[in-house]
């Protein structure tokens, strides 16, 4: 629509027939508009009146478009405000991203970097920012915001996560969210992923012939978030063969990791570790597993209300 309407524009100014209607839409609408009397003064060198005339339809793109789009009403390209160029002694429109979509662009590359694996879709948009304070939270806020600053300075050399534990609803995923959020508008991405859904996933996995795959992938993640470790009881090949698997390779290549968990660490491995899904009692197994824990993880106590309860 807005092509045929150049068009005719164009073709009217050609054989010099516009209406009165138009030739006050001109005066009264375009001519008048501030940018267009701004762009005009700019270049009164090189545009004079016959390059003007010839590039009223221009002229008027720019004004109609520039008022759809402030308006939000029926605009040729949503998402872009046009502006007036210079082009070959004749005026030209172009079209260049509003700043809401560059802001809408940008964050959706840093949630891009963010690897959501069977955890809530909004966790995405956790940030440090919207962490609701309180006393009993404050120090593990420090201790994320810590880690973020000196990985940041030093991405290459090793830094300790967080076993973040405590009661069920204190905000421990949720501040893993937001140390997500924080590196990835850095550029650096990571992976979070529920401890529980994913053992499920890895033993139907087995059938497939995917278990390498996806076992490589978690192994390998620059930062990798474990979240809600404990929730379940573990059976003896999740917890040696997948998560031992992880751990081992993580702490070999000193590559950040975290936890989060409704227990703390003595809890989790002689309550849950210790203790395979068939009642064996694995002591020694238990204890490797929580020495790559502990060698990749700083202990940090989250408290407070239940808040999902708010």
């Amino acid at each position: 629509m807005m092509e045929s309407l150049k068009s005719q524009l164009e073709k009217m100014m050609d054989a010099k027939k516009l209406n009165q209607t138009f030739r006050d839409i001109m005066k009264n609408q375009v001519f008048s508009d501030p940018d267009v009397k701004k762009f005009l003064a700019m270049h009164k060198e090189v545009l004079d009146k016959n390059a003007i005339e010839r590039s009223a339809a221009k002229l008027y793109e720019f004004v109609s478009e520039k008022h759809k789009s402030q308006t939000m009403t029926g605009e040729l390209a949503p998402g872009y405000t046009p502006k007036l160029i210079l082009n070959n002694h004749r005026i030209d429109v172009v079209y260049e991203p509003t700043t809401e979509l560059i802001n809408k662009r940008t964050e959706e590359k840093i949630k891009n970097r963010i690897h959501s694996v069977f955890m809530p879709k909004d966790l995405k948009n956790a940030s440090f920012e919207a962490f609701d304070v309180t006393k009993r939270r404050q120090h593990a806020l420090e201790k994320a915001m810590v880690f973020v600053e000196s990985y940041l300075d030093s991405p290459n050399t090793f830094h300790k996560g967080l076993y973040l534990y405590g009661a069920f609803g204190v905000g421990k995923t949720y501040l893993l969210g937001a140390i997500a959020h924080e590196l990835s508008e850095q550029g650096y991405p990571s992976t979070i992923v529920h401890f529980p859904t994913f053992a499920v996933e890895m033993k139907n996995s087995i059938g497939k012939n995917t278990t390498e795959d996806k076992l490589d992938s978690f192994k390998r993640a620059s930062i990798l978030m474990i979240d809600d470790i404990g929730a379940d009881s573990m059976s003896s090949w999740i917890r040696d063969d997948i998560l031992g698997v992880i751990l081992q390779y993580r702490m070999q290549q000193e590559l950040p990791t975290f936890f989060t968990s409704n227990f703390d660490m003595e809890q989790l491995e002689n309550e849950h570790l210790t203790q395979s899904q068939r009642g064996e009692n694995e002591p020694l197994k238990a204890k490797r597993i929580m020495e790559r824990v502990k060698f990749l993880t700083e202990e940090v106590e989250m408290s407070g209300e239940n808040r999902r309860h708010k």
